[in-house]
């Protein structure tokens, strides 16, 4: 008998595996990004430059920045924004729902209301409540308050009025898109489960709608805030008001104009940083997981600089 040789695995020796040849990346060049941010550079420093060369006292903005009456104007400002939007908000959630009512008069009532506060500048309403004085010699109701119109009527109520009055049929549209986006079933699960239609309101659709009316609400308090300028019309002390008596006496007009702006961007930004922190607050019902807040950002770009770069794949 001849023996039969096989050829099997044990016969060749194993041949190291080549590994994955390292891939070199190229980075794309974007000639286009670079012209464009060198244009736009020259032209930030040219307005730069154009200022510079001006006939403007700089140092006249930090030595008034935090006079008294500089601050009263912070003040009043901060003050007249936040009771606006108290009445805007709760007048808009009211006619919100009025303008949801299955009841034609509420319906037309709060449809007539927002048409007539959104077809108004908010000047012209300022102006008409500051002079209704013309028209009403007293103010009377009843047994509960009487008194001359001029005294009754002063200019931190003529600007919370014509402002917060005219912010609620903006926050009326606001709030009503809100509330119909919630998905219908979910009132007719509520009411399935015996909840009356004002529980299922407060517990079931307006804490999803907050999803909603978050951030365009804290873009009218954003607006609200440099529209509270206005006021300087019925003579209410503001900002822009302080501002313009400093510079009566100190001459700095464009300067103290200059100075009302720095203030509102400052007051903006704090605002704007609330805003962030309600609008995470409110998306914990839609993402699974938050965003992170710009000190987690902070904190997770510095972490990652002292790790060491991973290699080509």
């Amino acid at each position: 008998m001849t023996d039969i040789k096989k050829a099997g695995p044990t016969d060749t020796p194993p041949t190291p595996s080549a590994g994955p040849e390292a891939i070199k990346a190229i980075p794309v060049r974007h000639y286009g990004r670079y012209v464009s941010a060198i244009i736009t550079l020259g032209l930030l420093a040219t307005l730069v430059y154009a200022f510079a060369q001006g006939d403007i006292n700089w140092a006249a903005i930090p030595d008034y920045f935090f006079d008294d009456q500089i601050l009263e104007g912070v003040k009043n400002t901060v003050i007249i924004t936040v009771l606006s939007m108290i009445i805007g908000v709760v007048l808009g959630i009211v006619l919100a729902v009025m303008r949801l009512s299955k009841n034609p008069v509420t319906t037309s009532i709060a449809w007539g209301y927002i048409w007539f506060f959104r077809g108004t500048p908010v000047y012209v309403q300022l102006l008409v409540w500051f002079n209704l004085g013309i028209v009403f010699e007293y103010i009377n109701l009843g047994p509960i308050y009487k008194d001359e119109w001029s005294s009754f009527m002063t200019p931190f109520l003529c600007a919370l009025l014509g402002l917060g009055l005219n912010e609620a049929a903006y926050m009326a549209e606001i709030c009503r898109a809100g509330l119909q986006s919630v998905d219908e079933g979910q009132t007719e699960a509520a009411h399935a489960l015996g909840m009356s239609h004002g529980k299922t309101l407060r517990r079931i659709v307006v804490p999803q709608a907050m999803r909603v009316i978050v951030p365009p609400t804290g873009n009218e308090v954003i607006n609200m805030l440099k529209t509270s300028s206005l006021a300087v019309a019925v003579q209410y002390t503001e900002l822009l008001r302080s501002t313009q008596n400093v510079s009566q006496t100190s001459g700095a007009t464009v300067e103290m104009l200059f100075l009302a702006a720095a203030w509102y961007m400052v007051l903006t930004s704090v605002l704007s940083i609330g805003q962030y922190y309600l609008e995470r607050y409110y998306a914990r019902g839609s993402s699974r997981s938050l965003p992170d807040t710009p000190f987690q950002k902070i904190k997770a770009n510095m972490l990652s600089l002292g790790r060491p770069k991973g290699g080509a794949a």
